[in-house]
């Protein structure tokens, strides 16, 4: 289940630091947090599919990472990072 195509290129364009910035974690904690949404809402439906269960926890380990190493870096990005994603730390 990726993220569809136009989804994905607008996550991008929202969160890029440039044109054609697609590997800075600002972009790449969006599209985990999409991922993310988009796997919560599936295993609601479908509540024994320990598979995705267990790639949902896999990207929220990436994710966090990737939070902990921009709060590190760039404290005042990080804190703009969760405001607009609605994350809460």
């Amino acid at each position: 289940m990726p993220l569809d195509k136009a989804t994905k290129n607008q996550i991008i364009k929202d969160f890029s630091r440039e044109e054609g910035d697609t590997g800075s974690p600002e972009v790449q904690i969006a599209l985990l947090t999409a991922r993310i949404s988009q796997l919560t809402d599936h295993l609601k439906i479908h509540n024994h599919d320990e598979h995705s269960r267990r790639g949902l926890l896999k990207l929220v380990g990436q994710r966090r990472r990737h939070l902990r190493y921009i709060s590190r870096k760039k404290p005042d990005v990080y804190r703009e990072l969760l405001q607009r994603l609605g994350l809460r730390r």
